[in-house]
């Protein structure tokens, strides 16, 4: 079954021997993934809505995966049970995965692993995620057609992060390379475009964006 760029580099990013909610589980895709080709990694497949889970079960079917994938229907972290160590959200708004971790703040205090992959919002997320007991263990950017995604690890414990590394993130500061590189400067020229256009009004808006693009243009240069 194809799988996309993203979800197979999260897939490969999850530790053998875990226990995982795939939240909002995306026909499965990812679970039928770590199945076929990991090994030793239990999933729970979840979803808010039945007809995804519903397509998400003919595709098990189709795979002969049933007694390895289970499928639960709730929002959110809802269908969380004891014995799940790692928590799995990608594809969803930044803020959406904000809410949704922080409508069940006890889950977040029993899991070890949170592997998240925001489309917007990455540094309210890694703030939100840092303040709540856990600190950044990994980041990683993976492009799928013409987009840039960020996946960040995050494991139980505590550190301290600079404006910057909540910003650009502790890790990607350190490794950098080419999609480093190739994000950045979007992010930076989309914070040109705004600047022109935003009203001057704005002022803190305005000086925001400015000093995103400081920090961006001292570490793409």
């Amino acid at each position: 079954m194809k799988i996309n760029n993203r979800l197979k580099k999260i897939g490969d990013l999850v530790e053998a021997n875990s226990f995982c909610l795939d939240v909002g589980c995306d026909h499965a895709l990812l679970d039928i993934y770590l199945q076929k080709e990991r090994k030793k990694i239990k999933t729970i497949a979840s979803d808010i809505a039945k007809g995804p889970l519903e397509q998400a079960r003919k595709n098990i079917e189709k795979e002969h995966l049933e007694k390895e994938i289970e499928l639960r229907l709730g929002p959110g972290l809802k269908p969380y049970t004891d014995e799940i160590d790692t928590i799995i959200i990608s594809g969803m708004g930044g803020r959406n995965i904000i809410g949704i971790c922080k409508e069940d703040l006890s889950v977040l205090k029993k899991v070890k692993t949170l592997i998240l992959s925001p489309n917007n919002y990455q540094e309210d997320v890694k703030r939100f995620i840092c303040q709540n007991g856990f600190y950044i263990e990994k980041e990683e950017f993976v492009k799928d057609k013409n987009f840039i995604y960020q996946i960040i690890i995050f494991q139980k414990g505590k550190r301290k992060y600079s404006k910057k590394e909540y910003f650009m993130g502790p890790v990607f500061l350190e490794k950098k390379g080419p999609l480093f590189q190739e994000y950045y400067k979007r992010e930076y020229e989309s914070r040109k475009i705004l600047l022109k256009i935003l009203p001057k009004k704005h002022i803190y808006k305005r000086w925001k964006l400015k000093k995103e693009m400081e920090m961006i243009q001292k570490e793409i240069d």
